[in-house]
């Protein structure tokens, strides 16, 4: 038994604590899981907007150029240029000014004796297109077209536009994809740190101030790959360009900043050979975003058109309403402009710390340090789903640990059952054994002293004869007992179910087995009643019942040897018989009522007691008792010793024979 539950312990309980505590130890990651999914995807999400907010910015920059064709069929070049200005912002509401200048240098518009807003662009940005300033500035040549889009890069993430593009569809497939993407490079968005601040390399000596620091947290910067923007050479009489500018992501625990880092050179350097492109650049501190285009037919003359940021914002609103039902529930989405102040708002009337999204997305060079951004409508609710999910696996530990327990004391308990099983077989064999040693030895004997005509008296002669026939009788029953119990317990055993008088079975066993009784002194008697009692069952096996019963009342009798057998009608609950078998005996100890229906066990031991039996008797009779759908209970008798009571369904007239 020791050997056995140690190895239990040291299989199943010991290996089970073991999880049960790493379980435990998890539920403290389940928070951080949880946003870790949750940022992912909605990652993706302003990923997939500010993808839209490029394409949007792409298909301006295609109808600008549409514009400036348009114009030039109507005119001469340069007759076309002069007037740019004004019949742009008359035609297209998304200009703010119109300008044209050539290749060398002459700003042909806007005219520096215009209106207000011509004159502060021509004020900013005169020396800078006439090729005599060189200005940091944020340059796109690489916007793509509606006609031919291209794989974008990393600095620009776009979304291809293909026959049959849904923008819907789009955004649904971009979530997944940007998902993998950032587990693939083990970086996601940044949350729950303090803001850091976005950083660009210093201005140079006759340039616009730069925009003043921004304490946003850039979320949207790759931790394994390095940004690179690399300026176009200077012209020989001036100094060297600067050197490359690179950008390379720092680690979780270090300071974040943005991806996009602007270039410093003139006008006529940033555009090269290109026919157009976006610039973006910083005056007074605030943005100012040109559109540029140069006509394949007139390549000396660069038409473009400063954008009207506030426009521009209602034309990406849209955009922001794009997010799928399921998650407008949860998030707000905001369009932040350079100050991280929201110009365009999924949910309008929302607030929150503009400068600490749950996760954003830059828009790119042409839109510098505008950002996509993510807000959760209930930051409460993450922190309530977490500790849910905390909850729920919790529970679900605590009930796997409860299961583990109960099969434990199960097994263990059954083990201790079959070991306890394995005993009383033990000493059923060593009881069988004496069972049937004594009635051989008497047997064998009285019939050798008879065989050998030792014993010439009549009177003994019967008296050895009748022993003989008690023992064997004796041994029969014994045998029966075993060769019955061993059927029942395969399932062989079966019954003949017919019409039987109990009161004639019962008499007819009562007298064959009283002179056995009355041999061995007891005072036998029979309370039968005078009218038959019909029941439907196995004569025979009813029969055993009786015997068993009177046999187990002879067994355990003690000094007063008395047994009554008696058949009582009872109507109550249900119309019923009973049989009834009361002594004098030992009686059974308190709590065992109901083991002594058990196979094997005795509540009086046969070895040290000197009682004979095998412990099969009353299981074999608790069990053919069942078999007829009744059964064999036991209750002490009034002044000592035992009652056993068989009851039996009295079959109803209209079912007899």
């Amino acid at each position: 038994m020791k050997k056995v539950a140690l190895v239990f312990v040291l299989a199943v309980f010991v290996p089970s604590l073991v999880l049960a505590w790493l379980a435990v130890r998890s539920l403290r990651d389940q928070q951080f899981l949880l946003e870790r999914q949750q940022s992912l995807l909605y990652q993706g999400v302003a990923d997939a907007l500010a993808a839209k907010v490029q394409e949007t910015l792409a298909d301006q920059q295609h109808t600008f150029a549409l514009k400036v064709t348009t114009l030039l069929r109507e005119g001469e070049a340069r007759a076309v240029a002069r007037s740019f200005d004004s019949r742009l912002c008359q035609d297209w509401p998304l200009a703010k000014v119109g300008f044209a200048v050539t290749t060398a240098g002459e700003i042909l518009a806007p005219s520096p004796q215009g209106r207000a807003e011509a004159r502060t662009f021509y004020t900013d940005n005169g020396r800078f297109l006439a090729n005599r300033e060189s200005v940091e500035v944020y340059l796109n040549k690489d916007l793509p077209s509606v006609q031919n889009s291209a794989p974008l890069t990393e600095n620009n993430t776009f979304l291809n536009r293909r026959p049959g593009y849904n923008q819907k569809q789009e955004l649904r497939n971009v979530v997944p994809q940007r998902q993998a993407e950032l587990f693939q490079n083990n970086s996601g968005p940044r949350y729950n740190q303090q803001p850091v601040p976005r950083t660009a390399p210093p201005p140079a000596t006759n340039a616009p101030v730069p925009p003043p620091v921004q304490t946003r947290n850039e979320s949207n910067a790759r931790a394994d790959q390095q940004v690179q923007i690399i300026q176009p050479p200077a012209p020989a009489t001036q100094q060297a360009a600067a050197p490359v500018q690179s950008f390379t992501a720092p680690e979780d625990n270090q300071q974040q900043f943005s991806k996009i880092a602007p270039s410093e050179a003139e006008f006529r350097q940033l555009i090269g050979d290109d026919n157009e492109g976006t610039l973006a650049r910083f005056v007074d501190n605030k943005l100012s975003v040109l559109f540029w285009y140069r006509p394949p037919l007139n390549l000396d003359i660069v038409f473009g058109a400063q954008i009207a940021l506030p426009r521009l914002a209602k034309e990406l609103e849209a955009i922001v309403q794009e997010i799928e039902p399921t998650l407008r529930e949860e998030i707000c989405i905001a369009l932040l402009d350079d100050t991280a102040k929201p110009v365009a708002l999924s949910h309008p009337g929302f607030h929150a710390t503009w400068k600490r999204p749950f996760v954003a997305t830059e828009i790119g060079e042409t839109l510098p340090h505008w950002e996509v951004a993510v807000y959760l409508l209930n930051p409460a609710k993450l922190t309530q789903s977490a500790h849910t999910l905390k909850l729920t696996l919790g529970l679900l530990i605590i009930v796997l640990l409860l299961a583990i327990g109960i099969g434990s004391w199960l097994i263990v308990t059954d083990l201790n059952r079959q070991l306890t099983l394995a005993r009383q077989k033990t000493d059923f064999v060593s009881n069988v054994s004496h069972e049937l040693k004594t009635p051989l030895t008497s047997i064998r004997m009285f019939s050798e002293l008879l065989a050998e005509g030792r014993v010439t008296d009549r009177a003994k002669q019967r008296s050895y004869l009748g022993i003989i026939t008690a023992e064997t009788a004796r041994l029969t029953r014994l045998i029966n007992n075993v060769l019955d119990f061993a059927r029942i317990e395969r399932g062989e055993k079966k019954y003949t179910f017919q019409q039987c008088d109990l009161v004639n079975v019962v008499r007819e066993t009562a007298d064959a087995y009283r002179p056995h009784l009355e041999a061995g002194g007891f005072q036998f008697a029979c309370e039968l009643p005078d009218a038959p009692v019909f029941v439907n069952g196995d004569r025979d096996a009813l029969a055993q019942v009786v015997v068993n019963l009177l046999s187990n009342a002879e067994k355990y009798s003690d000094s007063r040897k008395e047994v009554v057998l008696r058949i009582e009608a009872q109507t109550s609950p249900l119309p019923c018989v009973e049989v009834k078998v009361l002594d004098r005996g030992l009686g059974v100890p308190k709590g065992c009522e109901e083991k002594i229906f058990e196979q094997f066990y005795r509540a009086h031991d046969s070895l040290s007691n000197g009682i004979q039996g095998s412990g099969l008797g009353l299981t074999l009779a608790r069990q053919i008792a069942r078999a007829h759908g009744s059964d064999v209970i036991y209750a002490p008798h009034d002044g000592g010793g035992s009652c056993f009571t068989l009851r039996l369904p009295v079959m109803s007239p209209e079912k007899r024979v």
